[in-house]
């Protein structure tokens, strides 16, 4: 389990038909064979490292449902300690699907970005409920049926990769697990 609090960035290194090589931050001085690392919010499994890198087989369902086949820089976080703090909001590392940037608007100090909203994900989206684009933990400020919106602060700008995506460049979108179940509860009992 993630939390969608980032803990560094990383340059996509290499990309196979089988997987992805990423630079290794030296904050990740415990890594171990079979950790568990959200990828861009993707849950991914360690295979190899070395000092300078990280490579994660990766499946040809994951690739069709995510933007790792064509990422250059990713988000990163290591799975959840028992022990951990929780800060952001139950995330599983399972992406729903993608969405491309459809608006970047400058606000104070922040950014609002709006992004396309697959009709699919639409019954698991709420304003102030919770959502996660490549792996950050977001408030969606607003929802439409074809767009949501989500504010960021400053430091979500300088520290992930969201603060550097353009017009057109597709995230990955994982929704709220318990809208998830709820809506799946709802449609069984109805």
């Amino acid at each position: 389990m993630f939390t969608g609090i980032i803990e560094t960035t990383a340059t996509v290194l290499k990309k196979t038909d089988s997987g992805i090589t990423v630079s290794r931050p030296h904050l990740f001085g415990d890594l171990h064979t079979g950790q568990s690392i959200a990828i861009n919010g993707a849950c991914l499994t360690v295979v190899r490292f070395s000092e300078k890198e990280m490579e994660f087989d990766v499946v040809p369902e994951t690739f069709s449902r995510t933007n790792l086949g064509s990422a250059k820089l990713v988000n990163l976080e290591r799975a959840m300690p028992a022990n951990g703090r929780f800060e952001g909001h139950i995330v599983q590392g399972h992406i729903d699907g993608t969405a491309h940037l459809l608006d970047d608007i400058s606000e104070d100090l922040g950014k609002r970005l709006r992004f396309q909203l697959l009709k699919d994900l639409f019954p698991f989206f709420a304003k102030k409920g919770s959502v996660c684009i490549n792996g950050v933990s977001l408030t969606l400020a607003s929802v439409e049926r074809d767009f949501f919106e989500v504010v960021l602060i400053p430091h979500t700008i300088q520290e992930t990769n969201l603060g550097k995506l353009h017009y057109g460049d597709l995230v990955n979108i994982e929704a709220d697990i318990f809208a998830k179940l709820l809506f799946q509860w709802h449609s069984e009992h109805s």
